[in-house]
């Protein structure tokens, strides 16, 4: 029994365990041949996710542009087309007597700009600025793609870029929400763009008559009071052709710079922010400055500097020319400057958040300082500040006018 049990046992033990080897062996390569279709698939996956991130870009716009006028529909003043029709004609009005009377004033022809003027609802200024928006995410996106979906990144990357993009469209979106219920004119120019196609005027309607009625204004005179202000901006660009690539080269060499930082920005930036939000800056930088190299920095303040005179000078022509042209244009000034600085804690946030706080200093710095170049060098220092890239005023000069005034050898005259 035990001799013929022996090879029994050893005979269906041997069976036994060679089964289960050829049962092992068959489960090892449905196994292995599972996992490599998982992995296969996986890759593919991955791999269209990446497409589609890529393809897809940073943002998406039209999303960005849906959730911007999807906010402004519930907006008050929403006007009809017809009525954005019929208020060209005052505008066309308010250009007739705008363009001969800044020529007089500033010595210099402004050709073709009465033209070149649309009235358009806030929805038409959210389209405008989508393409203006994308134009310049743009010049980033090659760069920025490659740090957040680096080639055979995988599904990870991509998703993560995808959630991205679906955040960043998210915030432009009401961002442009945001802004597009403020905007009252805008002389749109695209900066860096290849051909040096000159600017559009744009005014958007529902906003001016909403604000007309808030500052308790007549609405023509406030209408030729705007487009004083944006035919001045028009005047800086299109009589000075030096500036736009000056202004041009600045910006891309500030995209340039930025993207390739962008992937070291980390935790920082999000402390920075938060620091923002809450107002403790801690110190006279802003916080978009804590966040550049000494480079990038300079750029900043040097465009800063451009920025506050545009503006400045446009508020100086504004006040100035509408003395002739604009009944009450000082009690429209006055009530129009006091508006400006009441802001809700809200509004006060998102300026912070999006650097248009810089803007709202822009105003009053470049006012103090075109006004003291204005009354300590009369018409000559007005003229002498676009004479070229040398001219213009320094970061430290918008604050002290009299260094500026030095430089160019006009202290002491008027």
């Amino acid at each position: 029994m035990s001799a013929a049990g022996g090879p029994r046992r050893s005979a269906s033990g041997g069976a036994f365990w060679r089964g289960r080897s050829i049962r092992d062996d068959r489960l090892a390569q449905a196994g292995f041949l599972l996992g490599a279709a998982v992995g296969a698939v996986a890759t593919v996956i991955g791999n269209r996710a990446e497409r589609a991130a890529r393809e897809g870009g940073l943002v998406d716009w039209r999303q960005v542009e849906a959730i911007a006028i999807a906010r402004l529909r519930s907006s008050p003043g929403t006007l009809p087309h017809a009525e954005l029709r019929a208020a060209k004609a005052s505008y066309d009005e308010a250009m007739a007597e705008v363009v001969p009377a800044l020529q007089r004033h500033l010595g210099s022809d402004l050709p073709g700009v009465v033209e070149r003027v649309a009235v358009v609802d806030r929805a038409g200024w959210v389209r405008a600025n989508t393409a203006t928006f994308a134009a310049l995410v743009g010049k980033l996106e090659t760069e920025l793609l490659d740090q957040l979906i680096p080639r055979g990144g995988g599904f990870g990357k991509a998703a993560v870029a995808l959630a991205n993009r679906w955040v960043t469209s998210r915030q432009l979106g009401l961002l442009l929400g945001f802004m597009g219920q403020r905007v009252l004119g805008q002389y749109d120019l695209a900066l860096l763009s290849a051909e040096a196609t000159p600017g559009q005027l744009l005014f958007v309607e529902e906003n001016v008559r909403q604000t007309a009625a808030a500052l308790d204004v007549p609405i023509e005179p406030f209408r030729t009071w705007i487009a004083l202000h944006e035919t001045t901006h028009a005047f800086e660009f299109e009589a000075h052709p030096w500036l736009r690539p000056y202004l041009a080269e600045r910006l891309e060499r500030q995209l340039t710079l930025f993207s390739r930082d962008a992937s070291t920005l980390g935790r920082d930036a999000v402390k920075t922010l938060g620091r923002a939000l809450r107002g403790d800056s801690g110190d006279a930088q802003h916080w978009l400055e804590r966040l550049m190299n000494d480079e990038q920095r300079r750029l900043f303040r040097e465009t800063q500097a451009v920025m506050s005179l545009l503006e400045g000078f446009g508020d100086h022509v504004m006040d100035e020319v509408g003395k002739e042209l604009v009944p009450g244009v000082s009690r429209i000034s006055a009530r129009f400057h006091e508006r400006r600085e009441r802001r809700t804690p809200f509004e006060r946030a998102i300026l912070r958040l999006t650097g248009m706080d810089l803007k709202m200093e822009q105003y009053k710095k470049g006012e103090r300082f075109v006004a003291a170049i204005a009354e300590r060098g009369g018409p000559a220092a007005l003229r002498m500040l676009w004479s070229g890239p040398e001219t213009l005023p320094l970061p430290e000069e918008i604050d002290a006018p009299d260094r500026w005034l030095g430089r160019v050898g006009l202290l002491g005259r008027g």
